[in-house]
């Protein structure tokens, strides 16, 4: 059995390879999780929040954050009941100085008295010495690697470190660091080592770039000081806003741990997620992508909404999980060949154009990633209602694609009513695909419908076609062996619909269809297919980003179609939106401006939800555009990482204005500041009107 304390500490180096990296330096496939056939828990030890243990012999542990000013001790301590009412076993306070820290004892004290034990953490950046104070109040100290010694960071992208001043900064970083570790060890406190993509520390930029293995070892640089100090109670957490980037850390750090022989715990979450659909569209992709793989041992959603909104989500997520590890579906094993640490996606051959093709079936997918939508013969039969919930804009009654128009749709039975044949021939002429099963074709044959059938009708090559219909496309439902997804090399088939049973686990079949087809160099594209029934609709894109996410994030497949028979959940305008946020969620396709908002926590020096919205109303369309709205200073520049534009409080009532990591207007008034920034979109050529309403377009029309 495993000691968590492993060997004697490793004396400080650069690592500037992988675990089980070849003679060329580059990772071959290192373990990062315990099975990729089944979700099964990562074995660690037990780390004690206050009354609250962390580790895979306990459930899934929920966070949050607060929001109020932590001096305001009646209204964080407000905060902290209501959270913990809703279902939190731990809360974040943010500590920035001194007089936090010691709101923090009295919060705690009133908290007690109370009857309320729910552990505090507190939240610290830039601040050695208010750490070593608030230790004596909270449950854990959370420290930001990146931060805790460096400061306010510059960017200065020339600045190069030799060895020697590398090793002076990791020296001076032990010495800081050394007095809150043994601090930590006599109270019997917490610590989590807390790396954030976009706040690493000038000296990691310098040698890694703001990549994951920089991640990786920003972390590992705290941990082997408090491995030093024989101190374990400490978890470990890689958070990005972009999922793909959290993913891939999450992976590596576990790949180097079983390697190192570690077993810390795992904080999960995704940074500045945003808020509504799109910010728990983001996070489940990467929390619950990891959770799949058995990864993960307490996890915060982090939404730009109220703290107590934020425990749901997270249950939700952490079922997914928890019942993920205790059914156990999975697959045998098949010899897994994936690529996890790269963030290429699969070679696909997308429809072409072929002699005497009456269509133009080039558009039934699109290149960054498809969108399907199931339609029945009720909303068919509703034509405007029709097109509008397919994204089509109209003009003169005519349906025509829009940016976020769904590509083909698909129907159980075909229809024989002019009304509804016409209807189909439009969505056509406006270049969306009709799929119809063949059986249903074969009976009543539609022009130009491409017939859906299974791979045994399908055979290989051409088989045989209904009348008037020149395409086809087969389905999958996971249980195909390897022999049977061979079959299909040759296949002029357009796609691949997979839609598994839901008795088997998504994610595992998916990596077993995927790599037999990965064998046989099968480039056809597939289609996430899956069906909800009797779940909200929180659920539903919760549970789709986790389970198709956890497919995506890796590269494989080329669209989603959501269903949700009854609409009990969505309704099919809803179901396409969600689609489209998985896409783009996942890195693919971009319909809408992307926002990068962070949850607001006591440093927010402005109401992030209300200017987020405000921000969202003048610019959400613009797809390609990437927005950071940040609360304070404190992840402000390293966050625009991941955007094209921010938007970051300084002081109260002013904000600064940022092109990718570098502020380009500083102290502007708030009541200003959302026209400066739509004004410095424009000046770096990224703005476009919005479009005319459908009104405008009909007068066009006339």
């Amino acid at each position: 059995e495993k000691n968590h304390r492993g060997p004697a500490p490793p004396p400080r180096r650069n690592i500037t390879r992988c675990a089980n990296a070849n003679a060329d330096g580059e990772m071959e496939h290192p373990k990062y999780c315990e099975s990729y056939v089944e979700s099964r828990r990562r074995p660690t030890h037990t780390v004690w929040i206050g009354k609250v243990p962390v580790g895979s012999e306990h459930p899934l542990a929920l966070q949050t954050m607060t929001t109020t000013n932590t001096r305001d001790v009646e209204a964080t301590v407000t905060q902290c009941k209501k959270v913990a009412d809703a279902g939190a076993d731990i809360v974040r306070i943010t500590v920035q100085g001194m007089k936090e820290a010691e709101a923090c004892m009295e919060i705690k004290n009133k908290l007690v008295a109370d009857g309320y034990d729910i552990p505090l953490v507190a939240d610290i950046h830039f601040a050695p010495k208010v750490a070593l104070k608030v230790a004596e109040a909270v449950d854990k100290i959370r420290v930001n690697p990146g931060n805790f010694m460096d400061g306010a960071k510059k960017f200065d992208d020339d600045k190069i470190y030799t060895d020697e001043e590398y090793e002076a900064e990791l020296e001076a970083i032990e010495e800081l660091f050394t007095p809150l570790v043994l601090k930590c060890k006599e109270l019997g406190r917490a610590i989590r080592i807390g790396t954030n993509h976009g706040s690493l520390s000038a000296r990691t930029l310098a040698r890694y770039g703001d990549t994951a293995d920089g991640m990786v070892e920003s972390a590992f640089e705290f941990a082997r000081i408090c491995r030093k100090l024989d101190f374990h109670n400490f978890v470990f957490s890689m958070k990005a806003s972009n999922p793909l980037v959290m993913v891939q850390a999450y992976r590596l750090l576990a790949a180097r741990m079983y390697e190192e022989g570690w077993t810390y715990p795992l904080h999960l979450g995704v940074t500045e997620a945003g808020e509504g659909e799109d910010g728990r569209m983001k996070s489940a992709i990467g929390i619950g992508a990891l959770l799949l793989d058995g990864l993960g041992d307490t996890i915060r959603v982090s939404l730009t909404e109220d703290p107590d909104l934020e425990i749901k989500p997270c249950k939700i997520l952490a079922g997914i999980g928890q019942d993920s590890v205790k059914e156990a579906k999975g697959v045998p094993d098949f010899g897994e060949d994936r690529q996890w640490r790269n963030f290429g996606r699969r070679e696909a051959d997308l429809p072409a154009q072929r002699e005497g093709d009456v269509l133009d079936y080039r558009s039934l997918l699109h290149r960054d990633g498809s969108v399907l939508a199931a339609i029945t013969a009720e909303e068919l039969a509703a034509e405007p209602a029709l097109y509008s919930a397919l994204g089509c804009k109209t003009a003169v009654g005519m349906p025509f694609k829009d940016i976020a128009t769904v590509d083909s749709v698909l129907l159980d039975k075909a229809p024989t009513d002019e009304a509804a044949l016409k209807v189909l021939r439009r969505l056509q002429e406006a270049g969306l695909g009709v799929f119809i099963p063949l059986e249903e074709l074969q009976a009543n044959p539609v022009p130009n419908a491409v017939a859906l059938m299974t791979m045994s009708q399908a055979g290989g090559g051409a088989p045989e076609l209904p009348e008037g219909c020149q395409r086809f496309a087969v389905t999958a439902d996971g249980t195909e062996t390897a022999e049977q997804v061979s079959a299909l090399k040759g296949s002029l088939a357009d796609l691949v619909l997979f839609r598994p049973s839901p008795d088997l686990s998504y994610t595992h079949v998916g990596r077993r269809f995927f790599e037999y087809l990965r064998r046989d160099d099968i480039r056809i594209p597939v289609i996430f297919a899956k069906s909800f029934e009797g779940v909200t609709k929180e659920e539903l894109v919760l549970q789709a980003g986790s389970q198709i996410g956890s497919l995506l994030v890796d590269g494989m497949g080329e669209g989603v179609m959501l269903q949700n028979p009854g609409g009990s959940a969505a309704n099919l305008n809803e179901l396409r939106l969600i689609s489209f946020g998985q896409l783009q969620g996942c890195r693919m396709r971009n319909t809408k401006t992307e926002f990068v908002s962070c949850p607001s926590c006591g440093r927010t020096l402005f109401d992030l939800q209300e200017v987020t919205a405000q921000i969202a109303e003048k610019t959400g369309h613009l797809p390609g555009v990437a927005i950071a709205v940040m609360g304070c200073i404190v992840n402000g520049p390293g966050e625009m990482a991941d955007a094209d534009f921010g938007y970051v409080g300084t002081v109260p009532g002013k904000i600064d204005l940022y092109v990718g990591r570098e502020v380009v207007k500083k102290g502007i008034p708030m009541e200003s500041a959302t026209d400066e920034l739509i004004e410095l979109i424009k000046e770096y050529g990224r703005w476009v009107d919005p479009e005319p309403a459908e009104e405008e377009l009909v007068a066009e029309a006339v």
